[in-house]
C-alpha cells in the first residue's frame, strides 16, 4: 500500500502522522512552510486531560511537562467578589486520580508544534516535505494522487489523504465541500506578559471587572504559562473597532492595577495622573498601582463558528480547522482537532493494513462531525444569555438548566458539560448489534470515554489505562484483589484462562488488562474499549460470542477483504516512498473504499492552522494581528447572516455573505439570499445547524 498523504504540518497534521506511524502506517506530510514555527507566546493551546494524554502517547510527554503548566486552581470573580474557586488534583508520582478534577495543560502552540516535529523526525515511517503547496488532487478506487508546487513540486501517490491545512483549506476547496457558519462570533484582545499576580499558578476568569471602560458584559481571563508568563484575554465589544497599541496597553495596566489592589488613596481621591511611586511601581488612575510587567506579545483574534458539510469524500478526509472552527465561550478548537486525529488514525490503520468497510470509514464523519456540531449548538444556545447583556429567561435558552452564568462559562474553559466535556459517540455506526451487549453495568455509558484507572498489563506492570490506548482493542477485567496476589497465580486461575482464549480469538488486535476496580462495575465485569478510549460495551463475565460480535462492530462489520487481499495502488513515475514495515498483527479485516466524485479547483489562498481560536481569522472575517490590528483575512465560505444558530436548526431564508468582514488581504463578495437545505444525516438534530448560500 502507498503511504497516507497528510496535507498540513500544524499540530493536527503532525499528530495524525505520528499516530499512524505508531500503527505501522507510513505517511508523507506536505508542509507548504519552510518548516520553522514562528514563536508567538500569545498563541497558546489548552489541552484537556484526554487530548494531553493523546499527545503524550505520541512521544511528547516530556515537552508537555517542560513547556506546559498545569493550573493549581480555577477561580471566577465578578466585580470585586470571588464567585467560585475550583482546586485541581495535585500531580502525584503514580499519577493516581484523586477526587478533584485534573488540570488542563497550557502551553505555547509553537512549543507543541516543535515537540511534535521532533517526535515525527524520529519516526522511520513518516516524512515531512517542506515547501510543498498543494495544487491538485486526483483519486480513483485504488488510491489518491496529490500534485504540489514549490521547490519540491511533484505528484505524490497515496492510499488515503487527510486535509489538515487550516481554515482556508485547499483540500476542502479542491473537494468542493461547503464550509458554512458564522463570522466574528467573538473578538478578543490577547497579550502574553511576564509578571507576578496575586494568585500564582491559578487561572482566573473575571467578569465585569471594576476598571475604567468596563461594561456589564466585559470579561478578562488570566491563564498562567511556564516560566512566570501569563496569557491575558479581553472580550471585545461587537464591531470592527481597531484595538490600537495604546488601547491594548491601557487594558493591560488597567487589569493589573485592579488585581493588585489599591493604594491608601480612596477611588476618586488624589492624583489622577500616571507616574512613578516610591516602590518602583506605576500609578495608574485614581489611587491604583500597576505592578512591574514585561510585555512579550500581543494580538487580536476573531472567533468564527463553521462546520464543513462533509468530512470524507472517497479516500480524502478533513480534520482540524479544515473541518470545523469554534472557540467561543472558552471552547478549544485544537482539542477537537486532536480528537479528529485520534479518531481517524486507528480507522485508517485498519484500512491500510487490511482494507476497510465503507461503514468504518464513514464512521469518522458520523462521530466527529456529530460531536463538533453538538458543541457548536451548545455554544449557540448559551451565547444569547451570556453575551447579549439583556435579561433572558434561563429555561428558554437552556431547557432544564438551573446553573449560573459563571458556572456555564467555567464549563467551556475547563472541559465540562455540553460546552467542553469529551464527546460521547452514542449514535456511532460502530455500536454493537442488539443483543450483543448487556445493560448499564458501569457508570460509563457506551460511546463515552473510559475512566483512566490503574490497570495491570500482561507483563505484570501497573500502568494507567489511557497509556495503553492507540494500538488496538482493550479488554479489561474487573478483578478486585489481583494486586495482592502474584501474577503467576491469578493469570491461570478463575476466569483468566477462558478470557485469554476469547481475547486471542477476536477478529482484531486486542490486549487483555486487569483492574482492581472501575466506577460502578461489579467483580468479573469485562469492558471492551476502542483504540481511542471510548467504551464499546460492558459484559457480565466472559462471553466469547458477544465479545466477537462487538469487535466485529468496532471494525465496521464483516464486509472486508481478507488480510493481504488489499490491492496496492501505484502511479507510473510517482515518487517512491518508504513502504510499510508491517503493522501490529491482527488489526482486523474489512473492505475497500469507493472512488470519489469529481475534484474541484482551489479558489483562494489558505491560512495556517490555529490554536484555541488565536489566528482562526483565515476563514471569512477579519482578524487583527498585533497591537496595530492589521487585518489578515479574505473571503472563504458563506456567512450565516440570519442571527444565532438556533437549537432546533431553524429553517428559512438566510442571508449569505462571503468575507463581509474581510481584512487587509481582500474583501469578500456579497452573495444572494439562500434557503436552508436538507438535514445533514450526521447532525444530532433533525435539521442542519449551519446554513449558507446554495446549501
Amino acid at each position: 500500500m502507498d503511504p497516507v498523504i497528510v496535507v498540513g504540518a500544524g499540530p493536527v497534521g503532525l499528530s495524525v502522522a505520528l499516530a499512524l506511524a505508531r500503527l505501522g502506517v507510513p505517511s508523507v506530510v506536505l508542509d507548504e512552510t519552510p518548516g520553522q514555527e514562528e514563536t508567538r507566546p500569545a498563541r497558546t493551546a489548552v489541552l484537556r486531560p484526554d487530548t494531553a494524554a493523546f499527545v503524550g502517547r505520541l512521544g511528547c510527554a516530556d515537552a508537555l511537562e517542560s513547556a506546559g503548566t498545569r493550573w493549581t486552581a480555577w477561580r471566577i470573580m465578578r466585580r470585586r467578589r470571588l464567585v467560585e474557586r475550583i482546586a485541581f488534583a495535585a500531580r502525584t508520582p503514580d499519577d493516581a486520580a484523586g477526587p478533584a478534577p485534573a488540570s488542563p495543560v497550557h502551553l505555547p502552540q509553537h512549543a507543541l508544534t516543535r515537540a511534535l516535529r521532533a517526535a515525527l523526525a524520529r519516526e522511520k515511517l513518516a516524512e515531512v516535505v517542506t515547501g510543498s503547496r498543494l495544487a491538485d488532487l486526483e483519486q480513483d478506487e485504488h488510491g489518491i494522487s496529490a500534485h504540489t508546487r514549490g521547490p519540491n513540486g511533484t505528484w505524490w501517490r497515496g492510499s488515503y489523504l487527510i486535509g489538515c491545512d487550516g481554515p482556508r483549506s485547499t483540500v476542502r476547496k479542491l473537494l468542493d465541500i461547503r464550509f458554512p457558519g458564522r463570522t466574528a462570533v467573538e473578538r478578543h484582545a490577547v497579550a502574553a506578559l511576564r509578571c507576578e499576580l496575586p494568585w500564582p499558578g491559578e487561572a482566573l476568569l473575571h467578569r465585569s471587572p471594576p476598571r475604567q471602560g468596563s461594561g456589564p458584559g466585559s470579561e478578562v481571563s488570566a491563564r498562567p504559562l511556564a516560566d512566570g508568563l501569563w496569557r491575558l484575554d479581553w472580550l471585545l465589544p461587537p464591531g470592527r473597532e481597531l484595538v490600537t497599541p495604546d488601547a491594548l496597553v491601557a487594558r493591560i495596566r488597567d487589569s493589573l492595577a485592579g488585581w493588585s489592589g489599591t493604594s491608601s488613596a480612596e477611588p476618586g481621591i488624589g492624583s489622577t495622573g500616571t507616574g512613578p511611586d516610591g516602590d518602583g511601581n506605576r500609578r495608574h488612575g485614581p489611587g491604583r498601582l500597576v505592578p512591574p510587567y514585561e510585555l512579550l506579545d500581543t494580538g487580536v483574534h476573531t472567533v468564527h463558528h463553521r462546520l464543513a458539510r462533509r468530512w470524507r469524500q472517497g479516500r480524502a478526509f478533513l480534520a482540524g480547522d479544515a473541518a470545523h472552527l469554534l472557540g467561543a465561550l472558552g471552547t478549544q478548537g485544537l482539542d477537537e482537532g486532536l480528537r479528529d486525529a485520534e479518531n481517524l488514525a486507528w480507522k485508517l490503520g485498519l484500512a491500510w493494513h487490511h482494507g476497510a468497510s465503507e461503514l468504518l470509514l464513514d464512521s469518522y464523519q458520523a462521530e466527529r462531525r456529530g460531536a463538533v456540531a453538538a458543541r457548536l449548538r451548545a455554544a449557540d444556545q448559551a451565547l444569547p444569555l451570556l453575551r447579549d447583556g439583556r435579561s433572558v429567561r434561563w429555561r428558554t435558552v437552556l431547557p432544564g438548566a438551573a446553573r449560573g452564568r459563571s458556572t456555564l462559562l467555567t464549563d467551556g474553559h475547563l472541559g465540562r458539560g455540553p460546552l467542553g466535556a469529551p464527546p460521547v459517540y452514542a449514535r456511532t455506526p460502530l455500536a454493537p448489534p442488539a443483543g450483543a451487549a448487556d445493560g448499564p453495568l458501569v457508570e460509563t455509558v457506551p460511546g463515552a470515554p473510559v475512566v483512566d484507572v490503574a490497570v495491570t498489563a500482561s507483563d505484570g506492570s501497573v500502568v494507567r489505562l489511557h497509556d495503553r490506548l492507540g494500538q488496538g482493542l482493550l479488554v479489561i477485567l474487573v478483578a478486585p484483589g489481583t494486586t495482592v496476589w502474584d501474577r503467576r497465580h491469578w493469570q491461570s486461575a478463575g476466569l483468566m484462562p477462558r478470557l485469554t482464549s476469547a481475547v486471542a480469538a477476536l477478529p482484531m488486535s486486542a490486549e487483555l488488562l486487569v483492574t482492581e476496580s472501575y466506577p460502578g462495575a461489579a467483580a468479573h465485569t469485562v469492558l471492551l474499549v476502542r483504540p481511542d478510549g471510548h467504551l464499546v460495551t460492558a459484559l457480565a463475565g466472559v462471553r466469547p460470542e458477544e465479545m466477537t460480535a462487538c469487535a466485529e462492530a468496532v471494525r465496521g462489520g464483516t464486509h472486508g477483504r481478507g488480510a493481504g487481499a488489499a490491492r496496492r495502488a501505484g502511479s507510473e513515475g510517482a515518487p517512491v516512498r518508504p513502504a510499510g514495515a508491517g503493522g501490529p498483527a491482527g488489526l482486523g479485516t474489512s473492505g475497500t473504499s469507493g472512488a470519489a466524485p469529481g475534484i474541484g479547483r482551489p479558489d483562494s489562498s489558505d491560512a495556517p492552522d490555529s490554536s484555541d481560536a488565536f489566528g482562526t481569522s483565515g476563514a471569512s472575517g477579519g482578524a487583527e494581528r498585533g497591537g496595530s490590528g492589521e487585518g489578515t483575512t479574505g473571503a472563504d465560505g458563506a456567512t450565516d447572516a440570519g442571527g444565532a444558530m438556533g437549537a432546533g436548526g431553524a429553517t428559512g431564508a438566510r442571508g449569505a455573505a462571503e468575507g463581509r468582514n474581510g481584512g487587509a488581504e481582500g474583501g469578500g463578495t456579497t452573495g444572494s439570499a439562500g434557503t436552508a437545505g436538507a438535514p445533514s444525516p450526521v447532525d444530532p438534530v433533525g435539521t442542519s445547524m449551519l446554513h449558507s448560500e446554495s446549501d
